[in-house]
C-alpha cells in the first residue's frame, strides 16, 4: 500500500513538472512585437478595361502575435496602418498632368505561420482591410489640388478582403518581413460607383522588434 500511495505521489510530481514546463516553454515562444516599414503599391483593372497605372510608395506600420499550436506552426494575427494607391499622368486639353492618389487602411492580415527552422517562417493568409481615409492630388501646369473624401456619399467599399503571403527572418529580437498581397474584393461596391473598378497589389518589407 505504502509503495503504491509513493508511486501516485511520485507521478503526480513528475505530471506537475512537466506541465509547468509545457507552459513556461509556451510563453517563451509566444512572441508579441511592433514593426515598420513600406508599401510598394499599384492597382490592377478587375474588368480588363483600359486602365494604365504606376506604382508608389506608402507607410506601414503596427503590431503582430506569433502564438504556437505545434512544433512548427503559429497563428499569427497582425494589425497595420497602411498606405496604398497608385500613380498616374496623361493630358486634358493638350495640357500635361499627374495623378496620385493615396489610400489608407487599418489592415487586420491572420496568418498561419510554417516554422522549418527557428529562423525562418513561411506566412500566408486572408487580410480584411478596413478604409479610413483616400486623399487625391491632381496637378497641371498651372493648378494643383488635394481632396481628402471620406466616401460617405460615394459607392466606394470600405471593408476589403484580401489574400496575404510571405516569409519572416526571425533574430534573437528582431525580425524582417516581406509580404506580398492582392484583393479579392473590388474597391467599389455594385459597380454603380464613378471611380474606376480596380483592385489594390502591393509590396511590403518592414523590420520589427520582439518583447
Amino acid at each position: 500500500m505504502k509503495k503504491n500511495i509513493l508511486g501516485i505521489i511520485a507521478f503526480i510530481s513528475i505530471a506537475n513538472v512537466s506541465i509547468s514546463q509545457s507552459n513556461t516553454s509556451s510563453k517563451t515562444n509566444l512572441k508579441i512585437g511592433f514593426k515598420a516599414g513600406a508599401n510598394y503599391s499599384n492597382v490592377f483593372d478587375s474588368k480588363t478595361d483600359q486602365f494604365n497605372a504606376d506604382a508608389k510608395f506608402g507607410l506601414a506600420i503596427g503590431g503582430f502575435v506569433s502564438i504556437p499550436f505545434a512544433q512548427y506552426f503559429a497563428f499569427q494575427p497582425e494589425v497595420l496602418f497602411s498606405q496604398k494607391g497608385f500613380k498616374g499622368s496623361g493630358t486634358i486639353l493638350g495640357s500635361p498632368y499627374q495623378f496620385t492618389r493615396t489610400t489608407n487602411y487599418i489592415d487586420i492580415p491572420l496568418l498561419l505561420a510554417i516554422k522549418p527552422s527557428q529562423t525562418f517562417s513561411l506566412v500566408v493568409g486572408p487580410q480584411f482591410g478596413f478604409l479610413l481615409k483616400q486623399t487625391d492630388e491632381f496637378t497641371t501646369t498651372s493648378t494643383s489640388t488635394a481632396q481628402q473624401q471620406e466616401f460617405n456619399n460615394d459607392n466606394i467599399r470600405k471593408n476589403i478582403l484580401s489574400v496575404l503571403t510571405g516569409f519572416d527572418i526571425t533574430g534573437k529580437q528582431m525580425v524582417f518581413s516581406a509580404r506580398v498581397g492582392w484583393d479579392v474584393q473590388n474597391n467599389n461596391g455594385d459597380g454603380t460607383s464613378s471611380t474606376p473598378r480596380y483592385k489594390n497589389v502591393w509590396y511590403q518589407a518592414t523590420i520589427g522588434v520582439t518583447l
